[in-house]
């Protein structure tokens, strides 16, 4: 499944069989050790959690969380061997409450003759809640270290009982570097260069999106075509199938990209912006899911700032809805420049908050009399409307009249700011202010 260096042995001594010819050039060029792992020494390095436990000689159970392709397994299989311990490891994919079952007898057997296990489970978020339940008794007793494996965030995936009980190990996605080192293992191994121009090389490297193995199995295809000839850029990309980014539309990598756009906004950066967004739709999605957050951008941190990024938001919805795409993604691009660039403020979206709140706490307070309609004879009687001004009949058009209820005091909920066209609106009410004052 994620191992980088091929498939897991069923113990450490597997580690020391001999490679078949014919395997996998992933296979083949699986670490031996832990030093052997690439691209992720903050855990695999002596101060890092991993070099610390197998200095230590014990594991504790932990969630290896990371993209495809980054040595899941390989650290899985490596620790075990580093340590003594059996190592066995099941998929949840493939594995059921049987093979669990199974799993964890074995164990106990193992446990009872002074062998311990570690247990390595593979896409572990993919085990329900009850599943996962499952684990517990027996990572509580010791009857086996738990090393799971998953590309999801664990917090949305797995029981907090089970996230209690073990370390989450954050794994690196592989920079250029790494993937570098990997592609000169492979021409050690083969004995021969890539057949790539230089430029084609950093290009293959790119393509991969930090997997390993998706890299290593390109680097096999080019090995058995035999090419005669160092591929260009353009020739490899001909050559080679074009790889997806990897993006889950309901996962975090959603999540994580709309953020990252709507904080690149809010920071007034056009460039980063408009790169999340292309990173969003390239990977296929939804553009009016994209549009509503666009829309959502412009009344929180924009406001009353620059009103027409409400209208330049929506008018985009509307443009993509009569070009379709790819031509109304064009609209998209220019309704997040123009939020991206326009002026900020969060004044709008803080009044909304504030406001909603006191009248949660405030109840059912009767506006006072004088704003109060009158439409019967009895209710002129008892004073509604009596006293009310008529703001356009006093002078400068504004009465300076109370308006909140009388056991209320009037709140602050909007305060604009000194930027875009609220500069207007805070003069405007600062005005207002000033003829209240002055008119008691």
């Amino acid at each position: 499944m994620d191992d980088l260096f091929g498939t897991a042995p069923t113990s450490p001594s597997e580690d020391t069989q001999p490679v078949r010819e014919d395997a996998p050039l992933a296979d083949k060029l699986r670490p031996r050790d832990l030093g052997d792992i690439i691209g992720q020494d903050h855990l695999t390095g002596p101060e890092g959690a991993i070099g610390r436990m197998v200095g230590a000689g014990r594991l504790s159970s932990m969630i290896l969380w990371g993209p495809p392709g980054t040595g899941k397994t390989s650290i899985a299989r490596l620790l075990a061997a580093a340590v003594g311990m059996r190592f066995t490891a099941i998929s949840a994919v493939f594995s059921g409450v049987a093979d669990l079952k199974k799993a964890f007898a074995e164990a106990e057997k193992f446990q009872s003759a002074g062998q311990r296990t570690l247990l390595f489970v593979d896409e572990i978020h993919r085990f329900n809640r009850a599943q996962q339940d499952g684990f517990l008794p027996f990572v509580e007793q010791g009857t086996v270290t738990l090393v799971g494996a998953t590309t999801e965030n664990p917090s949305f995936e797995l029981n907090a009982a089970l996230l209690s009980r073990a370390q989450v190990l954050i794994l690196h996605r592989l920079d250029a570097t790494a993937l570098g080192q990997l592609l000169d293992r492979a021409e050690e191994l083969e004995e021969r260069p890539l057949p790539l121009t230089q430029e084609a090389r950093e290009a293959l490297i790119a393509s991969a999106d930090g997997d390993g193995r998706f890299l290593l199995n390109q680097a096999e295809t080019l090995y058995a075509s035999n090419l005669t000839e160092p591929l260009e850029p353009g020739q490899l990309s001909d050559f080679l199938q074009r790889r997806m980014a990897i993006y889950d539309k309901d996962r975090e990598g959603h999540y994580n990209l709309i953020s990252a756009l709507h904080k690149a906004v809010r920071g007034s950066d056009p460039q980063a912006a408009l790169y999340y967004l292309a990173r969003m739709l390239v990977a296929g999605e939804e553009p009016l899911f994209v549009l509503r957050r666009l829309v959502r951008m412009a009344v929180e941190d924009i406001g009353l700032a620059d009103p027409n990024a409400l209208q330049q938001c929506l008018a985009a919805k509307e443009a993509y809805q009569f070009l379709g795409s790819p031509e109304g993604e064009l609209a998209i691009s220019q309704a997040c420049l123009y939020v991206a660039t326009a002026p900020k403020s969060n004044a709008a979206y803080k009044a909304h908050k504030a406001a909603w709140k006191s009248a949660r706490e405030t109840g059912s307070l009767m506006p006072p009399q004088n704003i109060l309609n009158a439409p019967t004879k009895l209710m002129k009687e008892i004073g509604y409307g009596s006293g009310y001004t008529y703001d356009h009949d006093a002078a400068e058009g504004f009465s300076g009249d109370n308006y909140w209820p009388e056991e209320m005091e009037p709140q602050l909920f909007y305060d604009p700011v000194e930027r875009g066209f609220e500069r207007k609106v805070r003069e405007r009410i600062a005005y207002w202010n000033r003829l209240r004052t002055e008119r008691g």
